[in-house]
């Protein structure tokens, strides 16, 4: 599911042109492990939480039993300053591509996401929507400003400190298209002026990541079927509808959602209610 040096040379072949093969390959070769983390002794069971960005999380009190999981996802703008007591404070993974960052960073600065999360513990798990992901990450790795392409310039270490590679983390383009094909077949996908566009949101590949990878999985701030009565994020500073984008299928995620929660696969946070 994460790759490193053993991806296989047909999933790379979804780009197209001698240099994207040698900025993948290269970039590959800087990781030193396909694991997500060490499971510790055997028979360990590990508990994960993922934690998107939405409303229903304002007021919840849910903090604590975040933190309670032995790992924490978060992404994108995953704001916790002021609101320690909602979202809890620990985070084990940051995930993301270079383009929600930077959006996020641009879009929620004025909420409080002035940087991306940074301390010791944390891994970055980078989603190869564009060769700028390959790109930004083997500059984060080897400690170097960005040479090439659309962030030409940027100093990686502003978004992610100083880490050594064992903190960096990329899904396999073939997982993608796993979970895309068994889990969030959108019909998005039939329509010629969508299917391009449509990829899964960043919070349901965390998700799907996390219940690939741990034992027991908890999920919070996700859709539910009452995202309505909820303001877009649990930062909002005003209330704000949530937004439905050609680019993803939030509903049929939410449904995907509440069926793998009735199955016992996931434990979905749901609440009624509003702000």
């Amino acid at each position: 599911m994460l790759t490193c040096r053993d991806v296989a040379m047909a999933t790379v072949k979804m780009h197209s042109g001698p240099t994207t093969l040698q900025v993948v390959g290269s970039t590959l070769s800087l990781l030193n492990s396909s694991r997500l983390f060490e499971r510790g002794s055997p028979g360990r069971c590990v508990s994960c939480a993922v934690v998107g960005n939405g409303g229903i999380l304002r007021r919840s009190q849910q903090g604590r039993n975040i933190d309670s999981h032995d790992f924490v996802f978060r992404m994108n703008g995953a704001i916790i300053r002021g609101f320690e007591k909602d979202v809890g404070t620990k985070i084990s993974f940051y995930g993301f591509s270079t383009n929600t960052m930077k959006n996020s960073l641009g879009r929620y600065r004025t909420d409080g996401f002035t940087r991306t999360p940074q301390s010791p513990e944390i891994n970055y798990i980078f989603i190869p929507s564009d060769l700028r992901d390959y790109v930004m990450m083997a500059a984060a790795v080897q400690g170097r400003v960005v040479g090439s392409g659309r962030d030409r310039g940027d100093r990686p270490w502003n978004y992610f400190g100083h880490k050594p590679a064992e903190n960096f983390k990329i899904l396999h383009p073939g997982f993608i298209s796993y979970v895309t094909r068994s889990f969030l077949q959108s019909p998005l996908l039939k329509d010629i002026r969508t299917r391009h566009l449509y990829m899964p949101s960043t919070g349901a590949l965390m998700l799907l990541t996390a219940l690939h990878t741990c034992d027991q999985v908890s999920a919070y701030g996700f859709i539910t079927r009452s995202y309505a009565s909820f303001s877009n994020h649990y930062y909002d500073s005003t209330w704000q509808p949530l937004g439905f984008f050609s680019n993803h299928d939030l509903q049929m995620e939410g449904r995907l959602w509440e069926e793998l929660h009735h199955w016992g696969v996931l434990r979905l946070y749901q609440r009624e209610g509003g702000n």
